[in-house]
């Protein structure tokens, strides 16, 4: 730690720190965000893989939707569509459904 610190305030390499280029991305930016019509690679079984070993041969225990999770995120804006779209189907399913019971028990 403190090598770093003597590298950063080294004139030759003060440069880097006052440069965007060097800077660490931020944690919000560094997913790409995916549309939801893309929502099923999360989910559906084709883009499910098991590993077994790495590319370096050594034992692992995971899938290829944790990578999927690990750089892709829903967008936040069509999630929230997304979900609240859902609930208005869900709702219009049910005032179509008791206006037609109604209906068939009067006649």
């Amino acid at each position: 730690m403190s090598s770093q610190q003597e590298i950063l305030s080294d004139g030759r390499f003060s440069c880097v720190t006052r440069d965007p280029r060097f800077w660490e991305m931020p944690e919000k930016e560094r997913k790409i965000k995916i549309d939801k019509r893309f929502r099923a690679m999360f989910h559906d079984k084709k883009f499910k893989l098991k590993y077994t070993v790495d590319k370096r041969g050594r034992p692992v225990n995971y899938t290829s939707t944790e990578n999927l999770r690990k750089f892709y995120a829903l967008s936040e804006s069509d999630s929230d569509l997304s979900e609240s779209d859902g609930k208005e189907r869900t709702k219009k399913k049910i005032k179509k459904k008791t206006p037609k019971r109604q209906g068939e028990a009067d006649s």
